[in-house]
């Protein structure tokens, strides 16, 4: 299953439905290449847009692309993590939304080892080796502290707001979302973009985005994907 969180709902993501292209910058930024992209196929499966964030709540998730590997029985093998994406993007040049050569390269090379490891899982079942059992996969899940919970009911209360005409005070509630959850990219993208309904749709490459990226200093973006045979994502 697919899902796409915005607030926005379809008007936001109807340019990314099986489009014609991809742009170089989205080549590098997420770390796809060609001979994953020309693979792709129309999916048979559900493709969802969570305008309520629903999902990343319920899942713990703060970025995009996050995936969870759940089996047939319903059980979680592979809790929340980035879905192939890493932190070689932050040495883009923001004007220009080009990434060095090397930055690139090796962020394609994480994503293409990402999704070597989903399909040994989709082949191998049970017997891939990148299937957690279940003492280590509670080990990477954390539930949410008080002021993450107060932060998705902030956030829900300010989404709630803006969609009723009252953008002025559903950004004082999703500031505080974002001050209560700094790490939470999925809350700061989201006050961004329903700040301005021009933004609907678009990457939130504002300022105040790149700002926020450039003051992690060593904290990271992408948390580092544990996984067996996956390159080095260390910047």
């Amino acid at each position: 299953m697919g899902i796409a969180f915005d607030s926005a709902g379809s008007a936001a993501v109807k340019d990314y439905i099986r489009p014609a292209e991809l742009s170089q910058f989205m080549f590098d930024f997420m770390g796809w290449d060609r001979s994953l992209s020309d693979r792709a196929a129309a999916p048979t499966y559900p493709c969802l847009i969570d305008e309520q964030h629903h999902v990343a709540e319920l899942y713990n998730m703060v970025n995009v692309p996050t995936s969870v590997w759940i089996d047939e029985e319903g059980h979680i093998v592979r809790p929340p993590e980035p879905a192939g994406a890493s932190d070689m993007f932050r040495r883009m040049n923001v004007e220009t939304f080009q990434v060095p050569p090397e930055d690139a390269e090796a962020g394609k090379q994480i994503k293409k080892a990402y999704v070597e490891a989903v399909c040994d899982w989709i082949e191998n079942g049970a017997k891939s080796r990148h299937v957690l059992p279940p003492d280590e996969v509670r080990r990477r899940m954390r539930g949410l502290s008080k002021d993450d919970s107060t932060a998705a009911a902030n956030f829900r209360l300010g989404a709630w707001l803006t969609r009723e005409g009252h953008g002025e005070a559903g950004q004082r509630y999703l500031e505080e979302a974002v001050r209560l959850r700094p790490e939470s990219w999925n809350f700061r993208r989201q006050k961004i973009v329903l700040a301005d309904p021009a933004l609907a749709g678009q990457f939130a490459a504002t300022p105040e985005y790149w700002q926020a990226v450039q003051a992690l200093g060593d904290d990271h973006y992408y948390a580092p994907i544990e996984m067996e045979g996956l390159p080095s994502s260390r910047r």
